[in-house]
């Protein structure tokens, strides 16, 4: 962190060290005042960190040295401004959360061979069957099967969605093994970000 004055300095390393997170780390490896120099840019590429600059400047050929040094330097005029880019930048480190949400269920009705395997003939129970989600199929409350579409035809058609009520053909990626009653489970995979 480098800034104009020291009260920007104290202040500034004081709002980060209030961002609170047992997920993401900040670590705070040099702050003074002046303007940035090739020496903070070498301080930060070897530490992998980022320069925040507040109110200050850059020393005329560090650009170019952060450039071939794979250094970001980061120049604010507001604290608050700083402060929330820091955290959107912690919070980016973060993986999404991957989280399943059911848009379906189909009941097997009747199994159907066809020249590549076995077609489930099902009814829509609720919801909808979409071909470009994912599917399981339950059997007595049990998954024994968890994919992909292969096909999903409404009479010789293939579609890309049945929905509640209507009667389909399902074919899973490889999946054969269908018995009446198995219930086909439509869902799909949603990314929420993380948050701190």
């Amino acid at each position: 962190v480098k800034a104009d004055t020291q009260g920007s300095v104290e202040a500034i390393v004081e709002a980060l060290k209030k961002i609170d997170s047992d997920k993401v780390s900040l670590d705070i490896i040099h702050s003074a005042v002046g303007t940035i120099t090739e020496t903070d840019v070498m301080l930060s590429s070897a530490s992998k960190g980022v320069i925040l600059g507040f109110h200050t400047r850059i020393d005329n050929g560090v650009s170019d040295v952060a450039k071939r040094e794979g250094v970001q330097i980061k120049l604010y005029s507001i604290i608050y401004e700083l402060i929330d880019q820091v955290k959107e930048a912690m919070q980016g480190l973060l993986d999404p959360i991957t989280r399943e949400k059911v848009i379906g269920h189909a009941r097997v009705k009747q199994v159907f061979k066809v020249n590549k395997g076995y077609v489930g003939g099902s009814v829509v129970t609720n919801g909808i069957m979409n071909r470009k989600q994912r599917a399981r199929v339950l059997r007595d409350g049990q998954a024994v099967y968890d994919g992909g579409f292969e096909t999903l035809r409404r009479f010789q058609d293939e579609v890309s969605e049945v929905r509640n009520g209507l009667e389909c053909g399902i074919k899973l990626n490889g999946f054969s093994d269908y018995e009446e009653n198995d219930v086909i489970e439509c869902y799909e995979l949603e990314k929420i970000a993380q948050t701190l």
